[in-house]
């Protein structure tokens, strides 16, 4: 796929009440690999929301809200069969759209999947419960859908995202308006199609591409929306909060992260060292979980930097398709932020900078992967979220030290520990503040099932698993006197 010319359906339109429809306005497409533009996307306006959420509203009255849960399991699992059938197609579309490499779009593809595939299987066994109360009384309690709800998507991972928020909403019986990152829009408006093929009603699923402060912000403040999923970045969320807000609307928040992996003198290294790196540099430090700071105990800060040095040294940069290790960023202005926080590096040591190959074009988005040491845990690349390939290995003395230095940031989102130390384990998952905490090992490979988001400045609300089906529901107590 060389650019959106070559799909098989308009990238220009956005879909309401299974009608695929042109947009008024369009906004450029770029290829981040060659920051050239490749095509255009709907510019979705506030009147196409206000559509959106009606068609949302007469599916969930209509054949939508009347479906059974195993009826809505199946059309899940149709999805994921369709998705698995073009893992190809959707990971060159994500390729091209963010800038990624193929194989790393690739999983995403196959992630999006397994969402599918797990929500499916999971929508007929969302149980009540029944409590035991006063004689006389059986009292009992529901899970029921929210309603309509609308779904703010980044462009760092739409595939992924999509996956286990809209799934999680249509297996529990909501209908959702779906709004991607206007960086990023093929794969939801693939995803769309899919579903549509795989059955889904008309209006259970509606996706209009637009500008955040646009369409984005006429769905977050929109009357009829009943719950709002947002992922982006802190500022952006704290907006989404206040306009759904006035309406009372509940709000899951992921927020980013500047998440540690703490390193002891008695830790694996040869296990540890492929996610030392690799949690760093994936989509190009472009994760909101990346592991952006490794704090090091000072007896292994030497061996621990020599050895991720030599990763970083034998690292490649370059376009999507070569499928190298990292790609490009997602735009010019991520470039320009990214570089900035470099800029600031000050007094920090530069271990390494990753090669960026011959072939990369110039005016692609590419910034070489940066392996930096220092000794301050305040210093500004080691507080802020920097949403690019640049780490920091800082050294700690103690467990309490590194606790501390681990809580620092006011971030709280995944967060490693490597120790074959089993007391220390399990003392530090419970004193490092955050939503996700590994034990030698970071991220248990995707963890489609495994309840996912933060604390503080990293949001709230819980994604993955089954707590997302908690969250997309509404828990009604039934009490019946009956003598």
């Amino acid at each position: 796929m060389k650019d959106v010319t070559e799909l098989p359906w308009d990238s220009r339109q956005m879909l309401i009440a299974g009608h695929w429809r042109d947009a008024s306005e369009t906004l450029p497409l770029e290829d981040p690999s060659t920051g050239r533009v490749v095509g255009e996307i709907a510019r979705g306006s506030a009147a196409d929301i206000d559509a959106a959420v009606d068609a949302a509203r007469a599916a969930r009255q209509g054949v939508w809200g009347k479906a059974t849960a195993l009826e809505r399991g199946r059309v899940l699992l149709r999805a994921s069969a369709l998705v698995l059938e073009q893992v190809e197609a959707l990971a060159r579309m994500e390729a091209l759209d963010v800038g990624k490499p193929l194989s790393q779009a690739r999983n995403d593809a196959i992630a999006l999947a397994r969402y599918l595939e797990f929500y499916g299987g999971a929508a007929d066994k969302l149980h009540g419960q029944t409590i035991p109360y006063q004689e006389g009384y059986t009292v009992y309690t529901l899970r029921q859908p929210h309603g309509v709800t609308g779904h703010i998507v980044p462009w760092n991972y739409p595939m992924q995202i999509i996956g286990r928020s809209v799934g999680a909403a249509l297996a529990t019986g909501n209908a959702c308006v779906l709004k991607p990152a206007e960086e990023a829009c093929l794969t939801a408006l693939a995803f769309a199609r899919i579903m549509q093929q795989a059955g889904l009603p008309d209006g259970a699923l509606n996706v209009v591409p637009g500008l955040g402060e646009e369409a984005g912000a006429a769905l977050s403040g929109h009357p009829g929306i009943n719950h709002v999923s947002f992922t982006g970045s802190g500022p952006v969320g704290g907006l989404v909060q206040q306009a759904a807000g006035r309406h009372a609307v509940p709000v899951t928040l992921e927020l980013g992260g500047k998440s540690p992996q703490i390193v002891f003198e008695d830790a694996d290294l040869a296990a540890a060292l492929p996610f030392l790196v690799g949690a760093g540099i994936q989509n190009a430090g472009q994760t909101c979980s990346a592991s952006s700071r490794i704090l090091v105990h000072h007896a292994m800060v030497d061996r621990v930097s020599e050895a991720m040095a030599a990763r970083y040294a034998a690292l490649k940069t370059g376009p999507a398709m070569s499928d190298l290790d990292v790609g490009p960023l997602i735009s010019a202005r991520q470039k320009h932020i990214v570089g900035g926080y470099l800029e600031q590096a000050g007094t920090l040591e530069v271990l390494a900078r990753a090669e960026i190959v011959a072939e990369a074009p110039d005016t692609g988005h590419y910034i070489a992967p940066t392996l930096l040491r220092g000794t301050d845990p305040d210093h500004v690349l080691a507080r802020e979220e920097i949403f690019g390939p640049v780490q920091l290995i800082l050294p700690f003395a103690d467990e309490d030290e590194a606790v501390a230095i681990a809580n620092g940031t006011g971030f709280g989102l995944v967060a490693s520990v490597w120790s074959e130390n089993g007391a220390r384990q399990m003392r530090l998952a419970q004193q490092i503040e955050a939503g996700q905490v590994f034990v030698n090992n970071y991220g248990a490979g995707g963890g489609v099932e495994l309840p996912f988001g933060g604390v503080g400045k990293s949001g709230h609300g819980r994604e993955k698993g089954f707590e997302a089906l908690y969250g997309f529901t509404a828990l009604k107590t039934v009490a019946v006197k009956h003598g």
